[in-house]
């Protein structure tokens, strides 16, 4: 498979009628509604994504959602990988960050469409990453609202980036309010209500979310899902499970069962 897309999930779901919790992600969620319809929340929003529509989320972006009887393929491309192709655009290397979590746009549809299709049926590494390359340029050319220097998720956000990078470093620890409010140099009350404020999440909701990102992480590069849930810290796998299931409507043993993500 291409280089362009070494470790990056994609998702290829049929009818999905599952909640999704309140959740983030380190990489970009670039993702086409083919039938049914996903209600979501995104930045104390409510939108409604039927089909033929492009749904977006930036890294770090706070989003849930409500399915009905949804179809729809997803990818999840990661910050370096957009930023080089933003540079090679335009000879500058910033992070670009797109207008609107629903895009109706049809030619950007067709060629992200046509990039799914071929990554999906296995055809030939130049065609994929050709067609990667044509419907991302797309994307960047007519969606991009601002950007910023490249550099680290969360860097405009302080607390938030120092809290991340800490839970990061100790995935698998038993964090407390305590070491918590003491790694950013706060009191426990003004580090829970300036991280709410600041992210949209409680600092649990956090770091529940950033070691199911890391499991989701390890599950694809082939750990066993046991092993993958003590490493981030998840000594009950029952309750590793239920978890997962909520941010990512599906399984563990679903993705580590599928080739390709098609469910």
């Amino acid at each position: 498979m291409s280089n362009l897309l070494n470790n990056i999930l994609f998702e290829n779901v049929k009818k999905s009628n599952d909640n999704f919790t309140k959740h983030y992600h380190d990489t970009y969620t670039i993702g086409l509604t083919y039938k049914g319809v996903l209600k979501s929340f995104n930045a104390n929003q409510s939108y409604d994504s039927y089909e033929y529509s492009i749904r977006i989320n930036n890294p770090g972006e706070v989003h849930s959602g409500t399915s009905k009887q949804w179809s729809h393929a997803n990818f999840y491309p990661t910050i370096e990988l957009i930023s080089n192709l933003y540079a090679q655009i335009f000879d500058e290397r910033r992070t670009p960050f797109f207008e609107r979590h629903i895009v109706e746009n049809r030619l950007l549809f067709m060629k992200l469409h046509d990039f799914f299709t071929a990554y999906f049926s296995k055809e030939d590494e130049i065609l994929i990453e050709s067609l990667l390359i044509e419907a991302l340029s797309e994307l960047i050319l007519s969606n991009t609202i601002y950007t910023k220097e490249y550099d680290k998720i969360f860097e405009d956000k302080k607390i938030v980036k120092n809290t991340y990078e800490y839970i990061k470093d100790s995935i698998d620890s038993e964090f407390t309010l305590d070491n918590l409010a003491t790694n950013v140099n706060l009191s426990k009350f003004h580090f829970l209500r300036l991280f709410k404020k600041e992210f949209g999440l409680t600092p649990h909701a956090f770091i529940i979310n950033q070691r199911l990102n890391k499991a989701n992480n390890l599950i694809q590069k082939g750990i066993p899902i046991s092993q993958a849930s003590i490493e981030v810290g998840f000594n009950d796998q029952s309750h590793f499970t239920r978890n997962f299931k909520k941010y990512f409507g599906y399984t563990p043993k679903a993705l580590k069962q599928n080739s390709n993500f098609i469910l």
